[in-house]
């Protein structure tokens, strides 16, 4: 199938699809059109280019991760992958660069503990825990100046404290 841009009617070489709040969009664009929006886009590169663009960006980031060390433990950032298990509590800002990815890779974009709630506490401890994960979305809400889901957030957090 045959895609013309959404712009200009040119055939598109650009294909987007964007899910924002569970609806689906896709936008079919030229390169010309793709350009003027900002898109960036690299054509003709060969394989080899891109497979060795790859290899360079992996090497240095490995290359930097094994010079890491802890001062306090003494544990090294290979030691670390050999046992995977940190050595003291120092070690979590030693190799901060690289496992802060593996931890939002791992908790699904998480990167603070909001922790659990035992199924036999109460419903008020339940209900507490939901306001203050709902208080942490909110904090990033706002950071990200996405005022319509703060309110959003805000009305919950009302709702929650009054039942």
């Amino acid at each position: 199938m045959t895609f013309k841009c959404d712009k200009c009617d040119k055939p598109a070489t650009i294909h987007l699809t964007e899910i924002v709040d569970g609806q689906k969009t896709e936008k079919h664009l030229c390169e010309d059109c793709a350009v003027t929006e900002g898109i960036t886009v690299k054509t003709n590169l060969p394989i080899s280019q891109l497979l060795e663009d790859f290899v360079l960006q992996t090497s240095s980031s490995v290359e930097a991760s094994q010079e890491l060390n802890c001062d306090v433990c003494g544990l090294t950032y290979e030691q670390f992958r050999e046992q995977t298990l940190l050595g003291c509590p120092n070690d979590y800002e030693a190799f901060a660069p690289v496992l802060g990815p593996l931890l939002e890779r791992a908790q699904e974009g998480a990167t603070q503990h909001i922790g659990k709630v035992p199924h036999r506490a109460g419903n008020d401890q339940k209900k507490q825990n939901a306001i203050l994960r709902i208080r942490a979305e909110l904090k990033g809400a706002i950071a990200a100046e996405d005022y319509e889901r703060a309110a959003a957030l805000r009305d919950q957090i009302k709702e929650l404290e009054n039942t």
